[in-house]
């Protein structure tokens, strides 16, 4: 299994519009974040996961030159906005459909901001055309199966996700936007080779985990590698991960896991 971490930033982005601190204005690479998603492939089979306002430009940073499958954690805009630029991946899937999985919320997020997308073949070459399906508890595909549990952020649910590649048996899980990582969803996620987990900073917030209750349930689910994502600008790269547990890390954009 591949992991791609093609954006790891938050809604804002880093560095932020009118910030000069001294991670904006920063030279090292890993602290240009682009806003938060990934893309799986297991067995050759390629699955995205969210699409940010940076999509297009995130896909040829990292090369990433198609998927058939989609998956929308959550209906906010850094994880939604990106999707018209999904089209490409229809076009290299024949013109048909591209198979979207979410959550209800999710699923009418996207009926309301791509309408003109909605149906089983673009309206014309070229044109996006989502095939929207309600995310089950376990996808199950030949080249592996994808489970989902919901997490709660705020006043939504976001989908988690863990990835068991067939031919391996390789497991992954993710878990970005969240406050809080529930028991069942500890409980799916162990025995993961790698576990990602929303770690927005060390400051309290409403709607995400900080860091210390990312940690937190990094022990819990006891993964030998656990990584953190949606990081703000508060949040150097090298300073964090000099200051993190052994076995916990920041992500950074274009970090590429082989499980």
């Amino acid at each position: 299994m591949d992991v791609i971490f093609i954006g790891t930033g938050t809604s804002q982005g880093v560095p932020m519009i009118a910030c000069d601190c001294t991670v904006c204005t920063s030279a090292d690479p890993r602290n240009r974040r682009t806003r938060t998603s990934i893309h799986v492939v297991m067995d050759g089979l390629h699955v995205q996961v969210d699409a940010a306002p940076e999509f297009r430009l995130q896909c040829l940073r990292e090369n990433i030159r198609g998927a058939e499958h989609f998956i929308l954690t959550h209906g906010h805009a850094d994880h939604i906005a990106g999707m018209d630029d999904l089209r490409r991946f229809c076009d290299q899937l024949g013109g048909v459909a591209l198979p979207v999985w979410s959550t209800e919320a999710g699923m009418a997020r996207v009926r309301a901001m791509f309408p003109y997308a909605i149906g089983e073949r673009p309206a014309a070459k070229g044109y996006a055309a989502f095939k929207l399906a309600l995310m089950p508890t376990k996808l199950d595909l030949p080249e592996g199966t994808i489970e989902s549990v919901l997490l709660p952020h705020g006043e939504v649910q976001t989908l988690g996700l863990v990835f068991t590649e067939r031919s391996t048996g390789a497991k992954f899980a993710y878990y970005t936007d969240c406050k809080s990582v529930p028991p069942p969803a500890v409980a799916l996620a162990r025995g993961a080779d790698a576990v990602v987990l929303d770690g927005l900073r060390e400051q309290p917030h409403p709607t995400h985990m900080t860091i210390a209750e990312a940690v937190a349930v990094a022990r819990d689910i006891g993964a030998s590698r656990s990584l953190l994502t949606h990081l703000t600008h508060l949040n150097d790269h090298a300073s964090l991960a000099l200051a993190l547990p052994p076995g916990v890390e920041p992500a950074y954009d274009g970090l590429r896991l082989r499980l």
